[in-house]
């Protein structure tokens, strides 16, 4: 029997390692059927049956080991994704730095000079002096989505004498017509791009224009030119008009 322990002494060894099944030994030896290692199946459970037998009437030896664990609650994952997805939103929005208050806006040429001299040729009498213009520049301007830049004059006439009194229509007229151009670094619609040169322009004998754009940001110039009126006299009298520049987002 020495031959079955041949030191003195047992290590019983503790492990736990993965995807292993757990131990379950049965060992017989000096019996009827001898050695036996863990038998199975039928003959295998007649003859540890025997042993047992053997063992009752005090011969032969058995060893038992039996170890158990519950499994993994889960599949075990020796790697884990976990994606997070992130979203947030940016609010489309149009700049444009049009000064500190409406004053600002109020664009006046002063005296629109005409020939007044009396020494004028009667063909040239009452007409423009020459052009009058308007130099406007904001270094804030754009949006931040697709866009569309428009300029609106409230009339195709441009500056209009409300009240001119009574005149001689061959020889006279109450309107200053004038052009608007608008130049700015942009973008084509949808384009994703380097920003180039943009123009826009609404000339004397247009109402209103437009164009579309991808977001844009940079300053922006406006140049309003009334060309000098030489073939009539301009009547006495205030001239107004408005001219409407919108950035409105697509």
């Amino acid at each position: 029997m020495k031959k079955i322990l041949s030191g003195t002494v047992a290590a019983i060894a503790l492990i736990a390692t993965p995807a292993v099944a757990q131990t379950s030994e049965l060992h017989y030896a000096g019996g009827v059927v001898s050695p036996l290692t863990n038998p199975s199946g039928f003959g295998g459970a007649i003859a540890a049956g025997l042993n047992e037998i053997g063992i009752l009437a005090g011969v032969g030896t058995r060893y038992t080991a039996f170890a158990d664990a519950p499994s993994d609650s889960e599949t075990a994952t020796p790697t884990v994704n976990v994606v997070f997805t992130l979203s947030g939103t940016v609010n489309r929005d149009c700049s444009f730095y049009a000064g500190n208050n409406s004053n600002a806006r109020n664009i006046d040429f002063g005296v629109i000079g005409v020939r007044t001299g009396n020494n004028e040729n009667v063909n040239s009498a009452f007409e423009m002096v020459g052009p009058a213009v308007a130099a406007i520049d904001t270094l804030t301007a754009g949006c931040n989505t697709n866009n569309v830049v428009e300029i609106n004059k409230n009339d195709i006439r441009g500056l209009v004498n409300a009240n001119p009194g009574g005149y001689d229509t061959d020889e006279f007229q109450a309107n200053i017509p004038y052009a608007v151009t608008a130049s700015w670094t942009g973008v084509a619609l949808n384009a994703q791009t380097t920003g180039t040169p943009q123009s826009l322009n609404v000339p004397t004998t247009g109402n209103a224009g437009q164009k579309q754009q991808g977001a844009w940001r940079s300053n922006m110039n406006i140049d309003i030119v009334a060309p000098a009126v030489t073939n009539k006299g301009l009547v006495a009298g205030s001239y107004t008009g408005t001219t409407t520049l919108t950035l409105r987002a697509l």
